[in-house]
């Protein structure tokens, strides 16, 4: 017996749903349809016993099928369909950290952020899916039921090419509600720059295609000490507007600033940012908790700060070691290095 699911007439359709199998025969043909006439992939079983598509079918929309088989007799049989799927009454909007055609440094994870909670977490990540010209492959970690951050194994090479594929539409990322997505996002790693910061030695080794330079630095002070651990630049903002009234429970002297050359690294307000206030630079750590390079007010080009900042980008890699305080945890920022390949 030859069928074919959804039947003929169904409506509201998941686009998971259809199916076309024979019963004591194979399938000779199988030809599924939209309403503009593209035909859809699929593949039938090693035993010719059943088809499926080869990915969600679209919402809201129209398809025709056909199909064929013979019993063991040979024995010809045909069936026909036409249905329509499901239109989501409920859609996310979910967005990432990557503009279209941006190079990024070797570090860059790729952070998605869903404004609905996500159920189904294994099909939203196999919807999302990244095509390099080298290789590489990339996996998903989930901080929770709304942040989806993916990344290599380690760092990127230098100059890969990188095309994100979002196929979330036909999604249902959670009961009755669908992912609302499907677009391309090609975007290229640029140079390899890493630094490392030593809070003990007040010094930043910067690590650029093989070349190495070094500058002074000062980072937290006892009081307020900077976080331990692999952060990437998540932004390039220029002067920020940096108050002590803005952080719960900082101790000192209060300050209200304008900083220049300033570099985000974590969600909770580290930097790496120019200083023109202090005189400490590679002697003693005096900060609140980011790493400061010498420069002067409002942000010199010719500065330690302005050549670090117009020679980093977005996805430079900046590790601190030997610092007073604990290790950054993975989701503060795009920390996620931080976390074990086995445990991602």
């Amino acid at each position: 017996m030859l069928d074919i699911t959804p039947k003929n007439g169904a409506e509201g359709v998941a686009p998971g749903a259809l199916r076309v199998s024979v019963a004591g025969g194979k399938l000779t043909a199988v030809k599924v349809t939209d309403k503009d006439g593209r035909e859809i992939p699929g593949a039938a079983t090693a035993d010719g016993a059943a088809w499926t598509p080869a990915a969600p079918l679209a919402v809201g929309t129209a398809y025709r099928v056909s199909a064929q088989a013979s019993d063991a007799a040979g024995v010809p049989a045909t069936a026909e369909s036409g249905f329509t799927t499901l239109t989501p009454q409920s859609e996310a909007s979910p967005t990432d950290n990557i503009s279209d055609g941006e190079t990024y440094g070797v570090g860059m994870i790729l952070s998605v952020a869903f404004d609905k909670d996500v159920k189904n977490k294994a099909e939203v990540a196999k919807g999302i899916t990244f095509e390099t010209d080298n290789g590489t492959v990339v996996k998903g970690h989930w901080f929770g039921d709304r942040r989806l951050d993916l990344r290599p194994e380690a760092y990127w090479k230098p100059g890969t090419k990188v095309t994100v594929h979002y196929r979330l539409k036909s999604v249902e990322i959670a009961p009755g509600v669908y992912g609302g997505v499907d677009r391309d996002e090609p975007f290229t790693i640029g140079r390899s720059q890493v630094s490392t910061v030593d809070a003990n030695t007040h010094l930043m080794t910067v690590v650029r295609d093989g070349q190495t330079s070094v500058m002074p630095i000062t980072s937290g002070s006892p009081e307020h000490p900077t976080w331990n651990g692999t952060m990437v630049i998540s932004a390039k903002e220029g002067v920020v507007n940096m108050r002590s009234s803005t952080l719960p429970g900082m101790t000192g002297e209060p300050y209200d600033l304008m900083v220049p050359h300033s570099m985000r690294l974590t969600d909770t307000g580290t930097y790496v940012h120019g200083n023109y206030w202090g005189h400490s630079f590679g002697e003693d750590n005096t900060s609140h908790g980011c790493v400061g390079l010498q420069d002067v007010k409002g942000g010199g080009a010719g500065t330690v700060a302005g050549k670090f900042y117009d020679s980093s980008l977005v996805g430079d890699v900046v590790t601190v070691q030997n610092s007073k305080r604990g290790q950054v945890e993975p989701d503060n920022g795009l920390s996620g290095w931080n976390l074990p390949w086995g445990s991602w």
